[in-house]
């Protein structure tokens, strides 16, 4: 009896540790997850900036718009960094930006500039820029997710997309 007892806790205790360790990685917080959102930043110098890279190595570029604020923006860049085939084909086919939108930088001009519409689609959003700086296209994330994350083909696939 007491061998059962003790063999029944145990399943208890690792049921409870892997609940645990798998709430971890798909449920991360604001605060667990790094902040690629910069809202001190020049928005419009930074990507005049990567528009001469654009030129000089034929890459579009993928502005990813939103902010430290959100869980999704922050979800996703970590979703991107963490799946090796996507950062893979990010760093070596495309160039990428964090467009930030907050209370202390909401990046107006920019957003007008590229996305007047954009805000209507929730964050975090899109927009493809050809090396020239001509919007491709603005796209909604939410097609990507699955469930508190998001899905490695959709995500691929969006991706390529945009590549040259």
């Amino acid at each position: 009896m007491m061998k059962r007892l003790q063999w029944a806790m145990c399943c208890i205790m690792l049921i409870a540790v892997a609940t645990t360790a798998g709430a971890q990685v798909s449920g991360a917080g604001l605060k667990d997850l790094e902040k690629p959102y910069h809202p001190e930043a020049n928005a419009q110098a930074d990507l005049d900036s990567l528009l001469i890279i654009a030129q000089k190595e034929h890459k579009r570029i993928v502005i990813q718009a939103g902010g430290n604020w959100c869980i999704w923006c922050l979800r996703f860049h970590n979703f991107i960094q963490e799946e090796t085939a996507i950062a893979e084909l990010v760093h070596d086919r495309l160039l990428y930006y964090h467009l930030n939108y907050s209370k202390e930088n909401k990046n107006e001009a920019v957003f007008n500039r590229y996305a007047p519409e954009g805000a209507k689609l929730g964050y975090p959003f899109f927009i493809i820029l050809d090396e020239s700086g001509e919007v491709l296209a603005v796209r909604e994330s939410g097609t990507l997710e699955n469930g508190a994350s998001y899905d490695k083909n959709k995500v691929l696939s969006f991706f390529r997309e945009y590549i040259q």
